[in-house]
This record gives C-alpha cells, sequence and structure tokens, in this order.
C-alpha cells in the first residue's frame, strides 16, 4: 500500500509532461511533413534563378533570369519613363522663356504626347505579371486608348505645322490639346463598348478574345496613323521653310510607326501561329511593341519638338555702317540732330540762313572745279553743311577742299571755319 502511495504522484507527473509535449510534437511533425511533401521543382519554379526572396509569383518575370525577355522590356520601359518625366519637367521649367505664340502653340501637344508615352512604357509591366480578369481588363482597356492618344497628338501637330506652313500662324495651344483629346475619346469609347459586349452580355472572361478581335479593335487607331501621316505629308508643301524640319521629323515619327504596327499585328495575328508559339508568345509580342512604339515617339517626335520649341530665336546680326555696298540702314533714316553741335543745328525761324545743298552748294563748288555731278545727301544733311568725318564716309569720300571757301554762315552769321 505505501508502494503504491508513492508510485502514485510519479504517474501523474509523467502523464502531465506527456500531455504538455504532445501539442509541440504535432507541430513539429505537420512541419516535417510539409517540407517532405514539397516538391523541389516547385520550390524552384515558385522563386526562379535571379529572384531570390524579394519576388514570388506572379510577379517573377520581372526579375527571372531564365525569361531574358521580361528583364529587357522591364529595363527598357524604366528608362523611357524616366526619360518622358524628365523632359516634361525640363518643357514646363523653361516655358516661361518661350515667347513666340508659334511655338507655345506646340507645348501643349507635347506635354500630353509625353504623357501617352509614359502610360504605353507604364501598361509594359502589365505584361510582364502573370493574367487574371482585372488584368486583362486593364490590358483591353488601356491598350488602344493610349496608342490613340498618342497618335492623337502626331495628328494635331501635323495640322499645327500646314497651319505655320501656309498662312505663319497657329491655333492655340488649348485648341489643339482638346482636338487630341476629343478624338482619343473615341477609342476609349470602343474599348468600353467592346468589354460590355464580350465580358458583361456574353459572360465570357476577359482573358478569353481572339487576336483577330483585338486587332479589330484597335482599326480606329490605325486609322488615325494614317491620318497623321498625311497630315504631316501636307505640312512639308508648305511656304515657309522654318518648320520644314519640324515636318520631317513628324513624317519619320509616321512612317516608323507604321511599319512597327504593320509588323506587331503580323506577328501577332500569323507569326505566332506559323512557329507553333500562338499562346506563349503573345504577351511578349505585345511588350516589346509597346515600349518600342513609346521610345519611337521619344525620340523621333517628342525630343525634337521639344527643342524646337525651347530654342531661343536667332538674334539679328548688327549692320556694317563703313560698307558703302550695303542698303541704306536704319542709321541713315534717324536723326542726328542730338550728336550734332548746338552751332551747326538748324532752326525753323532762321530760315534765311539755310542752304541748300544740293543747289548753290554744288553749283559754287562747280565754279570751282567744274564738277555739276549731284552728290549724294544724307538725311541730317539737308539744310546745314557739315564737312565731317562721318559725312565724308557717307558720301563716299573726302570733300574737296576747293569747297571750302564757299561755307555757308551760320544762324548768327558767323563762318563755320
Amino acid at each position: 500500500m505505501e508502494g503504491e502511495s508513492h508510485c502514485a504522484p510519479v504517474v501523474a507527473d509523467t502523464r502531465s509532461v506527456e500531455m504538455a509535449f504532445f501539442p509541440v510534437l504535432l507541430l513539429l511533425l505537420s512541419v516535417v511533413q510539409r517540407g517532405s511533401s514539397q516538391d523541389p521543382d516547385e520550390d524552384s519554379l515558385a522563386v526562379p534563378r535571379g529572384c531570390g526572396w524579394g519576388l514570388v509569383r506572379p510577379y517573377t518575370l520581372l526579375c527571372d533570369l531564365d525569361s531574358v525577355w521580361g528583364v529587357a522590356v522591364e529595363s527598357a520601359a524604366a528608362g523611357g519613363a524616366l526619360a518622358a518625366i524628365l523632359l516634361g519637367l525640363i518643357i514646363l521649367c523653361r516655358l516661361h522663356h518661350v515667347s513666340e505664340a508659334e511655338k507655345r502653340s506646340g507645348v501643349g501637344p507635347i506635354l500630353l504626347l509625353l504623357l501617352g508615352i509614359l502610360g504605353l512604357f507604364g501598361l509594359s509591366f502589365a505584361y510582364l505579371i502573370e493574367r487574371d480578369e482585372q488584368l486583362c481588363l486593364l490590358r483591353r482597356a488601356l491598350w488602344g486608348l493610349l496608342f490613340a492618344l498618342c497618335f492623337s497628338c502626331l495628328l494635331v501637330q501635323g495640322v499645327r505645322l500646314r497651319r505655320l506652313g501656309r498662312e505663319r500662324r497657329s491655333p492655340g495651344g488649348c485648341a489643339l490639346t482638346g482636338l487630341a483629346l476629343g478624338l482619343s475619346a473615341v477609342q476609349g469609347i470602343i474599348a468600353a463598348e467592346w468589354l460590355l459586349l464580350t465580358v458583361l452580355r456574353e459572360g465570357r472572361a476577359a482573358c478569353q478574345y481572339l487576336p483577330l478581335d483585338f486587332s479589330l479593335a484597335c482599326s480606329y487607331v490605325l486609322a488615325l496613323l494614317l491620318a497623321a501621316l498625311g497630315a504631316a505629308s501636307f505640312a512639308l508643301c508648305g511656304k515657309t521653310r522654318q518648320w520644314r524640319c519640324n515636318a520631317i521629323w513628324l513624317l519619320s515619327a509616321c512612317l516608323l510607326s507604321l511599319l512597327l504596327w504593320v509588323a506587331w499585328v503580323g506577328f501577332y495575328l500569323y507569326g505566332n501561329a506559323w512557329l507553333g508559339r500562338s499562346p506563349d508568345w503573345d504577351d511578349p509580342a505585345l511588350a516589346i511593341a509597346l515600349v518600342a512604339q513609346g521610345w519611337l515617339l521619344l525620340l523621333f517626335h517628342a525630343v525634337p519638338e521639344a527643342h524646337s520649341c525651347l530654342r531661343s530665336p536667332p538674334q539679328p546680326s548688327a549692320p556694317d555702317y563703313f560698307d558703302t555696298s550695303q542698303a541704306p540702314s536704319r542709321m541713315r533714316e534717324t536723326s542726328f540732330d542730338e550728336d550734332i553741335p548746338l552751332s551747326h543745328r538748324q532752326f525753323p525761324e532762321n530760315q534765311g540762313y539755310g542752304f541748300d545743298e544740293n543747289t548753290a552748294g554744288l553749283r559754287s563748288a562747280g565754279n570751282h572745279n567744274g564738277n555739276t555731278a549731284p552728290r549724294p545727301s544724307a538725311p541730317f544733311r539737308s539744310n546745314v553743311y557739315q564737312p565731317t568725318e562721318m559725312t565724308m564716309i557717307l558720301n563716299g569720300g573726302a570733300v574737296s577742299s576747293h569747297i571750302v571757301p564757299s561755307a555757308p554762315p551760320t544762324y548768327t552769321g558767323r563762318q563755320l571755319w
């Protein structure tokens, strides 16, 4: 009995320890079982090479070194977005230096174009993420709208350069910006109707669409690009050569954009199917098209147009007053009464002492040397004879010494020399 009484507390203590250790054992077993049930292939798929532990699915294309196209598109898009932001800030900071109305009218479309280019670079990141329903809605809604915004800016720039070439004046910057926004809003309505018909009414998934339907939804964007190409071609036929360089840059941007659209639409519709990569290479093709179009518009239109608007006007060259072969300059048309001494100035109340150089002075000179040819006169030497250095320069030679005795008296009756 005494042995049993001593053993009872020991058994109770061991049971309490077992009850306390049992939950910890279950937790360890569950962790071990979870770690052993995971496949190493799944771990490598969740964290690809180059991503580390920072980014996981669905953002692995941003850092996956096995899919190099994702890293390249990401780098190009980030650099283009930074360049567009810097160019926009430069234009805004130097806007007060642009004083000409013809140049200020192009600032609004340039800033709107930079906003569209920034949107193109930002939308390219949506193709580096694994698609889901919300992401597909964003892609389908913004694709055509951003391209329409950019091509509308090209179209209004063509209209502006055409007006400057023919009439040497341009519509206001607010009017051009409003026209570009109105033209791009049409594509927004088309994209909204396409989504309403396919997603809400027919109940399809946003990611399930045919490539041909996607291309047909962007037909209005292609029409805007063709219209911008025509406007840029007409801008080259202007009378003023000052804006012809801007029209050449605009025409180059439109032509390259058209070639890019033919390339990516052909590859998206037929190239992927011909290579057997139809579902896999759809997103890379669209992402590369976005980045290429953004850089093309930035380099071939935004940068040259911004440089043309911010460039200071050429300073007029100073005339050479000692060159007698030039046309009469403004100095010869200006009154020099302030530079003439008080004793040599003419006064209207002393008309009796006036002297007409072209008649009396030259007649008296002709009595001495027999030369009766009229001498060229300056505007300020009509009444008073002034044989100064400026007079000799304007007359193209030195004054003859025979004319000295015939110098007229001043209004005081005193001889000049």
